[in-house]
């Protein structure tokens, strides 16, 4: 016969059984998840490793992440030699400026299209939204040619203006659509106390907005840091101009390529933007949710 304890340490185990057959979908996604993020994170790792590897052992090595012997060279090659000290300087010049800029003029026209009624307001938006499929390609020989009447070729202003003054729609759109769910009682109580409408946008509005403003920094920031051709077209004549995405040209020679001074540059230029985003990914995530639940 069955004793008592036996059939609580029966019902026990079929409890437990239960209890991890339900948690067995959870699991099963934690690690198909862990697996993508392997596979994502992969390239990034073997990135930083061929930077610290000799030409050899990079393509000898394969797959393998943990190098032979760890050559530090790389990094004051790519810092010293291939200026990329000088480089990483221009680059955080462009980029804080044009996010500067880009951040305030789409702020401005996402807060009038999303408050005010204008006649041709939607189809002003509309167009807005058809220029997303236009090849960004085709708008560099205007831009070039105007730059070089207004002499602004060869300069870091001129570069500036240029990654400035594209379209960014899609930070509009982000702004469009946060502005549009924020109650309009908050805008009359600023009317109330005199409040003009600059004073009542950068007063009240955009600081509502900041975790929409740190997404639209962010997607600013690796656009403009890894843009190439503007930044190789004003810089032709003026190598000390360069960002750090033109750099890279400096390790390809006519007749062999220095792929580990270009890993180890590549790291150092992946490095401010992975630290901006960790520091910024909870407004990040915050503004996307936002404008998209609007």
């Amino acid at each position: 016969m069955t004793t008592a304890a036996e059939s609580t340490g029966t019902v026990e185990r079929t409890d437990r059984h239960r209890r991890v057959l339900r948690r067995l979908p959870w699991w099963t996604a934690a690690i198909g998840l862990v697996g993508i993020a392997i596979l994502w994170i992969f390239p990034f790792l073997w990135m930083l490793s061929a930077s610290l590897k000799d030409s050899m052992e990079m393509f000898a090595g394969g797959l393998k992440l943990w190098p032979s012997t760890f050559v530090w060279e790389n990094y004051a090659r790519a810092w010293n030699d291939a200026h990329f000290g000088r480089y990483l300087v221009n680059t955080i010049v462009v980029t804080v400026i044009t996010v500067f800029l880009v951040t305030i003029r789409c702020a401005l026209a996402g807060y009038v299209l999303a408050r005010y009624r204008f006649r041709g307001s939607k189809i002003f938006l509309g167009v807005l939204v058809a220029t997303l499929f236009v090849p960004t390609g085709y708008t560099i020989i205007p831009i070039v040619k105007i730059s070089m009447q207004l002499g602004l070729i060869d300069s870091l202003g001129g570069m500036i203006l240029a990654l400035s003054g594209g379209a960014y729609v899609s930070a509009i759109l982000i702004y469009y659509g946060y502005f549009r769910q924020i109650p309009r009682e908050l805008e009359e109580a600023a009317v109330v106390d005199g409040a003009g409408f600059v004073r009542t946008f950068f007063s009240v509005m955009l600081p509502l907005a900041m975790p929409v403003t740190a997404t639209v920094a962010v997607l600013t920031f690796i656009t403009t840091w890894n843009a190439f051709f503007l930044p190789l077209v004003f810089t032709f004549s003026r190598p000390d101009l360069r960002t750090v995405s033109v750099g890279m040209q400096a390790f390809v020679g006519e007749t062999a390529t220095d792929w580990s001074g270009m890993a180890a540059a590549g790291v150092i230029s992946i490095v401010p933007v992975v630290v901006l985003f960790i520091f910024l990914q909870r407004y990040f995530v915050e503004g996307i949710s936002g404008a998209v639940k609007s």
